[in-house]
């Protein structure tokens, strides 16, 4: 009688431990959900991320899509946030994060992402891609995100009527031409070159310009592979050459966001600006038409070059519902969603195969060299370097604008070099 009624209690034990298991799934980690994260919040790219949005709902109706974005400060408040989130073993179920070291050092080495490449593979997606762009998307032969789009960073964008006021007819191939353009500008009552370093990275990346040019692609990659030191004279002559750029930028540069600087060329105050193609997608938002009020041509000596900052998503280890994190790149890795994202973003496919017709005359020139220059990786968007790094070079950088002291820079980009191990002899 005891046995039997030991055998009863245990059984309604079980069926008490089988239920609340079942109870607390229904609430813990099982909704239908999708959680992506990212900085995409104003223009073209809050555009194009609710087309993704809409695409995928057509395909999973039933699951309920979080947008999380975190405005403000060119995505450096979102990339505090969302480290923040990862560490706190709290993560998205996905989120944008630069290709190369901004991926790699911050969250695929210290082991919170999980690798994708048989995904890829088994998508068809794998061989769609540049192996460049794979390669800064990976770790030990492991794919760890999906590059949804590409941008070129070595872009200058200028108004045509002030170039033909000054005679600007064709594109200067070198520094020394260009910079006779903005004496010229100067001269007629213009800004030359528009600048807005308010938030800083915009004057590291016109410098990692300048140094790609001085390098050339073979070396300035071989920097970041320990094959070139950051000692190469090629290094000092960018910093001499910024400093002769640097009397014909605006004298309210520090005030100024890059949209603001980007509005001087459209406003007819400043011939030009070397951005990302990011201000070609800013330049139709208010209306211009590429080609016909702007043009745009490859930073002086770097024509062989294609400066890449790719905005990638990716699968962390805690994925809340990786189920759903993965029907998400999946849709992104295909040519569909890209050329779906890309001509609202103003940035082009990382797919070679996407169709060239659904884009404007300046995406089809950079998916024309992305597809036939050196692609190289973007110091101040987050590929070719780590955070440490990026972080005391672009310190140094902005202290050269207000300072324009050669060998002070130099001596403090030595020593952010040295401090992360690169070469320096």
């Amino acid at each position: 009688m005891v046995k039997k009624w030991l055998v009863v209690l245990l059984v309604a034990v079980v069926s008490v431990g089988i239920l609340g298991l079942f109870v607390a799934g229904s609430f813990a980690g099982t909704k239908n959900e999708l959680e992506i994260f990212s900085w995409w919040t104003g223009g073209g790219e809050e555009e194009g991320l609710n087309a993704l949005i809409k695409l995928f709902h057509q395909l999973y109706p039933d699951v309920k899509v979080i947008n999380a974005t975190v405005a403000g400060g060119a995505g450096t408040n979102a990339k505090a946030v969302l480290k923040t989130r990862m560490l706190g073993g709290n993560p998205p179920d996905s989120f944008q994060v630069h290709a190369g070291m901004e991926l790699i050092d911050t969250y695929v080495i210290p082991g919170m992402m999980r690798p994708i490449t048989k995904y890829m593979k088994e998508w068809g997606a794998y061989n769609k891609f540049p192996k460049a762009i794979l390669d800064m998307c990976s770790y030990k032969r492991n794919v760890y995100s999906v590059p949804v789009n590409v941008h070129r960073g070595n872009v200058v964008f200028y108004n045509k009527k002030i170039a033909a006021e000054i005679g600007m007819t064709k594109p200067p191939k070198t520094w020394k031409e260009f910079i006779k353009y903005l004496k010229l500008a100067k001269k007629h009552g213009y800004i030359g070159l528009a600048l807005g370093d308010k938030n800083k990275w915009t004057a590291l990346h016109l410098f990692e310009d300048i140094m790609l040019g001085k390098l050339g692609p073979k070396k300035y990659n071989g920097l970041w592979k320990n094959k070139v030191s950051f000692n190469d004279p090629a290094i000092k002559a960018a910093l001499e050459t910024m400093k002769e750029v640097l009397p014909y930028i605006n004298t309210d540069h520090s005030a100024m966001t890059w949209q603001d600087a980007t509005r001087l060329v459209f406003s007819g105050k400043a011939l030009a600006n070397v951005m990302g193609d990011w201000a070609e997608g800013y330049l139709k938002t208010l209306g211009w038409k590429p080609g016909k009020q702007f043009g745009w041509f490859a930073v002086p000596e770097t024509s062989n070059a294609f400066m890449v900052v790719s905005d990638t998503f990716g699968l962390p280890k805690k994925a809340p519902h990786p189920k759903n994190a993965l029907r998400w790149l999946k849709l992104l890795a295909s040519v569909k969603a890209q050329d779906v994202f890309n001509p609202i973003k103003g940035s082009i496919p990382a797919r070679l195969d996407a169709d060239k017709s659904k884009y404007d005359v300046y995406l089809r020139w950079s998916m024309h060299d992305f597809a036939t220059v050196a692609l190289c990786p973007s110091i101040i968007h987050g590929s070719a370097a780590p955070e440490g790094f990026v972080t005391a070079l672009n310190d140094v950088i902005n202290r050269f604008v207000t300072k324009k002291n050669v060998a002070q820079a130099m001596k403090g980009i030595l020593q952010d070099a040295e401090d992360n191990g690169y070469l320096v002899k």
